[in-house]
């Protein structure tokens, strides 16, 4: 049988396992995607054509998750776990433009971001005909 004291102290020993292994892995996932967010990531390589220079600009997102886990019950003094993961996105903003005349910024207009506008006119012109519809009957 084991004492308070025997209990207590494996319980410390597997949560501070438990631990350093959950600390390991999301370095390990940080280090791994902070390789790729760099101010290339977000700003792209420089282009430069007949004294016109153009920087590309996206917006980057990054996400990780990490977890651990070990034993399976008091009993048992088996089995450990972990895992992580993460991704990043990018989408193109615009881009920069350095020319003799000064830097612009140009944003890229993307067609799917109208979507919400066409909806919601699309909703308003229902509306207004079901009303127009109500008052002439």
């Amino acid at each position: 049988m084991t004492t308070d004291y025997e209990s207590s102290t494996a319980f410390d020993d597997a949560y501070a396992a438990a631990n350093s292994r959950v600390d390991r892995i999301l370095g390990v996932v940080a280090e791994r995607l902070g390789q790729h967010a760099s101010a290339t990531a977000v700003f792209g390589e420089p282009v430069e054509r007949d004294g016109v220079t153009i920087i590309p600009v996206a917006k980057v997102r990054i996400g990780f998750g990490a977890g651990g886990g070990s034993g399976s019950g008091k009993d048992d003094d088996s089995g450990e776990g972990g895992g992580g993961g993460g991704g990043t996105t990018a989408t193109p903003l615009g881009f920069i433009e350095i020319s003799a005349a000064g830097a612009e910024f140009r944003p890229i207009h993307h067609t799917a971001d109208l979507w919400p506008v066409v909806l919601a006119g699309g909703v308003a012109g229902f509306l207004f005909l079901r009303g127009l519809r109500a008052l002439f009957r």
